[in-house]
């Protein structure tokens, strides 16, 4: 096999799958899914002490006590039991912001509420609670891999949150509507990211200061010529 060959063959192996954050997913209680959330627990703690780099699937099976040709039935490799981890926190926080949209959404207040620091707070508690959580979510922006995870959560979360912003001001151009929104999405994850990271702002002030920008972000009324505009109709 050729350098090329082998190459692209290494690639294809760390190759991930990107997950539909739309689909529900059955509730599945047996042994073997157990044993992976167990994996997956161990993973995640791991991550803290050895590092993204240190970390391999014969360091997680011995921890977890359980033989490798254990942990491959439920993951091919590294990146795969990686990409499980960040797929698993992702679910968790979207679950929190689906469940708060949906309060809010009932409400049939238009645009966002200016006070987000309840969801901050929540998002927050989840990543604490998640085993390894920050560093779960450093190694979304650091491993090239887990990039379509990431987005493709973000993406989910956006059209949902548009989705409910429609049905109350239908006036306003969706593709504008849509970047505005996306955007405000990743403010949303960069304030859980320096919570965690940034010891010189109290959570109280980088909370405020967050939804402050988004609603400036989001407030600003938006028609369909103005989109029309934007696109260079």
């Amino acid at each position: 096999m050729n350098m090329a060959a082998e190459v692209t063959a290494e690639v294809a192996a760390d190759a991930i799958a990107v997950p539909d954050f739309e689909r529900a997913k059955p509730p599945v209680q047996d042994r073997a899914h157990r044993t992976k959330e167990r994996l997956l627990d161990v993973a995640g703690a791991m991550l803290g002490d050895v590092g993204i780099e240190r970390i391999s699937t014969n360091l997680v099976a011995q921890a977890a006590g359980v033989t490798p040709p254990a942990l491959y039935r439920h993951f091919r490799n590294k990146y795969d039991l990686l990409a499980a981890l960040a797929e698993r926190l992702m679910q968790r926080q979207n679950d929190v912001l689906i469940d708060w949209l949906d309060r809010w959404s009932r409400a049939g207040q238009p645009g966002l509420p200016p006070d987000l620091t309840e969801l901050f707070r929540e998002t927050a508690r989840i990543t604490d609670s998640e085993p390894g959580g920050v560093w779960i979510e450093r190694a979304m922006r650091a491993v090239p891999q887990l990039a379509p995870i990431r987005i493709a959560s973000h993406r989910y979360v956006t059209d949902r949150i548009v989705a409910a912003m429609m049905a109350l001001t239908p006036d306003q151009d969706a593709r504008v509507l849509w970047r505005r929104v996306r955007l405000a999405v990743e403010i949303g994850y960069a304030v859980d990211e320096m919570l965690h990271e940034e010891d010189r702002i109290t959570a109280e002030d980088l909370f405020g200061d967050a939804a402050r920008a988004i609603a400036a972000i989001t407030a600003a009324p938006i028609s369909n010529a103005q989109g029309d505009a934007d696109h260079g109709a």
